[in-house]
């Protein structure tokens, strides 16, 4: 039985591989995952996080908040604060998450 690929055409890129390039890799995947309970700050995340570095995290949250996946407020106190949140855009992954997370109890 020959496999299909889907095939994206005059070298776009399928909205597919679109999604998966916001997503990343497992930090940001999980970074999504842990904002689904609300508002965290970055020190919040981190601790969630245990293995992740404070530079990836940074990179990994302003990737996020540039597709708009999550926002960032920054409050002005000494020293600052900020608190990230997902936006509606970045709820409606968690419909993603759920599935995922319901495959891996099932086949893992």
């Amino acid at each position: 039985m020959e496999k299909i690929v889907p095939k994206c055409e005059g070298g776009a890129e399928c909205v597919t591989e679109k999604a998966l390039n916001i997503i990343g890799g497992k930090w940001s995947f999980l970074i999504i995952k842990n904002l689904a309970g609300g508002k965290m700050r970055f020190g919040e995340i981190r601790k969630s996080l245990h293995d992740i570095s404070p530079k990836t995290l940074t990179v990994k949250l302003k990737e996020l908040e540039e597709h708009e996946i999550l926002t960032r407020t920054l409050y002005p106190t000494i020293p600052p604060s900020v608190e990230y949140a997902l936006t509606p855009k970045g709820e409606e992954m968690i419909e993603i998450i759920e599935a995922i997370k319901k495959w891996g109890e099932k086949w893992t």
